[in-house]
């Protein structure tokens, strides 16, 4: 199962496809889930899950806009893809019937 956190930055990250970087994912989060997280957590939460293999990585190419420093790329893999699946489909689960508005609009 995932956690929370875990499971927002996995979401953002498919949302963002193969261009989910730091500072990206950090928009996506704010934007859609209306929380604002730090680079440092969103960092942290990104190498815990490449970790596990729920995420993979990649070094892009140098931007002049950033001094020559270059991103890290993330994207979810299947087994991510998989994992965040079940545990949505777990937190439906338990939400189903509850008569407190959690039922999908």
């Amino acid at each position: 199962m995932l956690g929370d956190l875990e499971q927002v930055v996995l979401l953002a990250t498919l949302r963002l496809g193969e261009d989910g970087y730091g500072v990206t994912i950090q928009e996506a989060i704010r934007r859609s889930a209306g929380r604002d997280l730090t680079l440092g957590t969103i960092h942290k939460t990104l190498v815990r899950l490449e970790a596990k293999g729920l995420v993979a990585s990649r070094i892009g190419e140098s931007a002049p806009h950033r001094g020559g420093r270059r991103k890290r790329h993330y994207r979810v893999t299947p087994a991510g893809l998989r994992l965040l699946k079940a545990s949505i489909n777990a937190l439906r689960r338990m939400a189903a019937g509850l008569a407190v508005g959690l039922e999908p609009t």
